[in-house]
């Protein structure tokens, strides 16, 4: 891992860099697909899958017997595992239900909000090196709970045509209503524009590789709505003499193991624990299945001494993480402080891994420094805030005045005539606006 020393602020921008690559640098293989997956729907789904999953597929829907043999294919213990992620998660969702807002703004004039679901949207697993099926208990249990009426899901095929069994088995299990044996590029694309396969969507959610990222990006430019610009994922770890090298080096890793372009970082003001968290590290990496992603990783990582809590927490907020835990002896000032994170993890017995899978949040979230202004996914995410309002004749009364004037000044006279007849209409010896019969 990189070691950086005191770092001055005006270098923080060179010392936070992402690994990742600018939409530019993507963005004309993603307007190639969406162009072709628009023109020609199914045929070009045929043809990326061919090329980048390796697979002939003449049909993408996954059929019920399918989802049926996976079912059988997922140990009892994996099930149970998601079945209690899945009630921790309804409970943390449930809870986030709001009641409508109603207020009398003036006498007569009555506004009040609602929320309503979303009708149709779209989920993208990943299914590469690693098949997140926690992703759909974390996409899917909410826009139940919100009431979206359609929920399809887009999760790219292995070699052989097929979806692994866990993320199907999530998927039944979590009511999706159906699944597209489709990846990358071409599965946003085919959410976007509809196929003859897939149907549109009106909001796109869920995490992916830099490619899916930027795709999800231009869907905003073809009317439909994402849940945030989530990327490769992300961990940063503030942590002094009171937390557990090892504890830290896992949740470094943790992450580390998501990509190659996954990006970890440590900020601590006690140059012995980072010392000590480098040796864990270097320990740990060798017993993991997924070394040589990690390895990459790490090597897009940061071990960073600051002299002291506040500039830690400056650098923080500048960073703007995806996930963040703070193990330290001031955790109180942290969590008071720290304006910009996408969720946070407190404590020494607080991995981020429970937020990934079981504790019931939410790990859908922004990354590449989107949490200074995104939020992560919430039940709120499956819905929209629709207002409403009743004006009766006092009402009208109260507040056409100022409505006529406002509109008259803004020199929009239709506004101004829409008040007016009404008034006009309660009292009969007003004279008519301009330009209409009496």
């Amino acid at each position: 891992m990189n070691k950086i020393d005191s770092p001055r602020r005006e270098d923080w921008d060179v010392v936070l860099k992402r690994p990742t690559q600018t939409v530019a640098d993507i963005e004309a293989t993603v307007n190639t697909v969406f162009d072709e997956v628009k023109r020609d729907g199914d045929l070009t789904l045929r043809k990326y899958t061919k090329k980048f999953d390796g697979v002939s597929l003449d049909i993408f829907m996954v059929s019920d017997n399918e989802i049926a043999q996976a079912n059988e294919l997922v140990s009892e213990e994996l099930r149970a595992a998601i079945q209690l992620a899945k009630s921790n998660i309804e409970k943390f969702h449930v809870a986030q239900k709001t009641d409508s807002v109603e207020v009398e703004t003036t006498d007569g004039v009555h506004c009040w909000q609602e929320k309503r679901p979303i009708q149709k949207v779209g989920l993208y697993i990943p299914g590469g090196t690693a098949p997140l099926f926690s992703t759909i208990l974390m996409l899917a249990v909410p826009a139940n709970i919100a009431g979206c009426q359609e929920i399809i899901l887009c999760s790219p095929p292995d070699s052989q045509g097929n979806i692994n069994p866990a993320i199907l088995y999530t998927a039944n299990l979590c009511g999706v209503t159906k699944i597209f044996k489709v990846g990358g590029i071409q599965a946003i694309a085919g959410m976007t524009f509809g196929t003859e396969s897939i149907p549109q969507v009106y909001k796109i959610f869920g995490p992916g590789n830099q490619f899916v990222t930027v795709a999800k990006q231009i869907a905003t430019k073809h009317g439909v709505a994402i849940d945030m610009p989530a990327g490769p994922s992300e961990l940063l770890v503030a942590a002094d003499d009171t937390a557990n090298a090892a504890f830290v080096a896992s949740d470094l890793l943790s992450q580390a193991e998501h990509g190659v372009d996954s990006q970890v970082i440590l900020v601590s003001t006690s140059k012995t624990l980072i010392d000590a968290v480098e040796k864990e590290v270097a320990l740990q990496i060798e017993d993991l299945p997924r070394k040589e992603i990690a390895q990459k990783a790490i090597g897009n990582s940061k071990l960073i001494f600051v002299e002291n809590d506040q500039v830690a927490i400056d650098l923080i907020n500048e960073y703007a993480p995806e996930h963040y835990i703070i193990c330290v002896e001031n955790e109180d000032f942290y969590i008071k402080n720290t304006v910009n994170a996408g969720s946070v993890f407190i404590g020494n017995y607080t991995p981020e891994s429970a937020g990934d899978y079981a504790s019931g949040t939410n790990h859908t979230l922004p990354t590449n420094g989107y949490a200074k202004q995104y939020s992560g996914v919430n039940l709120d995410s499956f819905m929209k805030s629709m207002t409403f309002q009743k004006i009766s004749e006092a009402g009208i009364k109260e507040i056409g005045n100022a409505i006529e004037i406002m509109a008259e000044a803004e020199g929009l006279q239709a506004h101004k005539n829409a008040v007016t007849l009404r008034l006009k209409s309660l009292s009969p010896s007003q004279p008519s606006p301009k330009g209409n019969a009496k």
